[in-house]
């Protein structure tokens, strides 16, 4: 088992107390596999990302743990977190145009990423090192467009910079967060197929970040839905998607299109909003929304009930 989180928790002060934003998760990711972890805005997804990089601000505390490659990285010290991050782990972050440095030249800063692990490695050897890295992406003619700048590629050529960055260095594990977000349809599809490559390739580990269940889809393994900080149904992609047990799952299966779906009919949208951290419900958090509540709901936080080998759902009525 290359990544385990057992009883994560990730809390944040506020004026008002301790707001948690993940609340006791646990999810294992083996090698070469890919876990997608999917929910609406505000689920706790991104937070769970930074969590396993150690990225989380200086305020924020994590309590339960992180194992990777059989070491705890939530009792890691800063200087081992920084050894790791980069070489054995990489991040695909959300916005490519925020995440690159716009006075720097792509290549240079991938190359940057060559040298802060092999710091024997000459100017010259990481630069040629980051040029096959952006070949590996597909990057057009890569021994010119290494020298330009951010804003002289598309918004999917910044993608493409950012998957060089991260794999340049052979990590075990990528996360990628958002890793389409704001790019066409067209350039989607090139990416998630790009990733599937690489994993394919290169032998990785994703954990692929998304609110999107149809892209989901098309990467994913195993699939963990989370909701107001919490799983509350995980199982392989199959599953989840041939026999999603959880109200909120069906909601978001429900709320894509397909080649059926009528288009003279409205798309099935879930009432509501996700609820406040600092307002959530006594028993499950998805009970004001859930269109197959009953008072049992309201009562008590739900177990998560094992419905088969591998697939859980956080459900009182998941087994009906």
């Amino acid at each position: 088992m290359l990544l385990s989180l057992q009883n994560l928790t990730v809390e944040f002060p506020t004026p008002q107390g301790l707001v948690a934003a993940v609340r006791d998760i646990s999810l294992t990711l083996d090698s070469g596999q890919t876990l997608a972890l999917v929910g609406e805005s505000g689920s706790g997804k991104s937070v769970t990302s930074l969590a396993i990089m150690g990225l989380l601000p200086p305020q924020a505390r994590l309590s339960g743990t992180v194992l990777f490659e059989g070491g705890n990285l939530a009792s890691a010290t800063p200087t081992q977190l920084q050894h790791l991050r980069g070489l054995r782990m990489a991040m695909i972050f959300q916005e490519p145009m925020t995440a690159l440095n716009p006075v720097m030249r792509v290549g240079d800063q991938v190359a940057e990423a060559v040298a802060a692990h092999a710091p024997g490695v000459s100017r010259s050897e990481a630069r040629q090192r980051a040029i096959e890295a952006l070949r590996e992406v597909a990057i057009p003619e890569p021994e010119r467009r290494w020298r330009d700048y951010p804003h002289q590629l598309s918004g999917g050529q910044r993608q493409r910079v950012m998957i060089a960055m991260a794999i340049v260095n052979r990590p075990a594990l990528l996360i990628a967060d958002e890793p389409t977000t704001a790019l066409d349809v067209t350039v989607q599809a090139q990416i998630l197929e790009l990733l599937a490559d690489l994993r394919r390739r290169l032998g990785l580990a994703m954990l692929f970040v998304s609110h999107d269940l149809a892209v989901v889809a098309r990467v994913s393994d195993r699939i963990a839905v989370m909701y107001a900080g919490r799983i509350v149904e995980s199982g392989s992609a199959r599953e989840i998607f041939e026999r999603p047990a959880h109200p909120y799952t069906r909601g978001l299966l429900g709320s894509i299109p397909t080649l059926k779906t009528d288009r003279h009919q409205p798309l099935h949208a879930i009432e509501g909003a996700v609820p406040s951290p600092f307002a959530l419900p006594a028993g499950c958090s998805f009970a004001p929304r859930c269109p197959l509540c009953i008072p049992a709901c309201e009562a008590a936080m739900p177990a998560l009930v094992t419905l088969s080998p591998g697939h859980q759902a956080r459900c009182i009525r998941a087994a009906e």
